[in-house]
């Protein structure tokens, strides 16, 4: 009976200091971010049993379509990880933009990033403050930071995107490129929300 309370009791105590055990890093537990619906909350999974679900522990996927992705996907574009996404976020420096089919999308996505898939990325370079010329676009205005992401190493929407958007007029040295996309976002553990419809 004696062993059984002194369990209990030690369960107690530890308890508190095992929450939130999971950290993005060693010093910041979550960041808040601004989107659409209101404030989020970006955190990983504190489940440390936790697994990742279909479709992010497939391996292996055709190539082509599915072909490692390079970790530039064009001259003057800066890939970046998760810690720079998540600055990007707080900071407002950028668009997060999910460079995936929309239907991906709306399943789920970063809190804070907005739809433009990458058959449209070319067309809509109005939303990034380009202006429409006879020859396309002109992009010399303060336009903002991009980030672009898709599926991850393997997926090709995120890389075409920027491809597309640089041959449009956009400067390269204004695309960041989240090579990792929702594949590594998914196996840290961290908050994916629905996109907004």
């Amino acid at each position: 009976m004696r062993t059984i309370l002194l369990s209990l009791c030690l369960a107690a105590v530890s308890a508190p200091a095992m929450a939130d055990q999971v950290g993005i890093t060693k010093d910041m537990m979550s960041v808040t971010v601004q989107t659409e619906s209101g404030a989020v909350e970006i955190m990983r999974n504190q489940d440390p049993d936790a697994r990742l679900g279909e479709p992010w522990t497939q391996t292996s996927r055709a190539c082509p379509n599915f072909c490692i992705q390079p970790m530039t996907p064009a001259p003057g574009v800066t890939t970046i990880g998760e810690l720079e996404v998540l600055d990007f976020l707080q900071s407002g420096d950028a668009v997060l933009v999910d460079g995936r089919v929309r239907t991906q999308y709306i399943e789920g996505t970063i809190p804070g990033a907005v739809s433009v898939p990458y058959t449209e990325a070319a067309d809509r370079l109005g939303e990034f403050g380009c202006e429409i010329d006879f020859d396309g676009w002109i992009c010399e205005a303060e336009v903002p930071n991009v980030v672009l992401f898709c599926n991850g190493p393997w997926c090709g929407q995120s890389p075409t995107a920027a491809r597309r958007m640089i041959e449009a007029g956009y400067p390269a040295e204004k695309i960041y490129y989240y090579r990792g996309g929702m594949q590594n976002w998914n196996m840290l553990g961290l908050t994916v929300m629905p996109g907004v419809s």
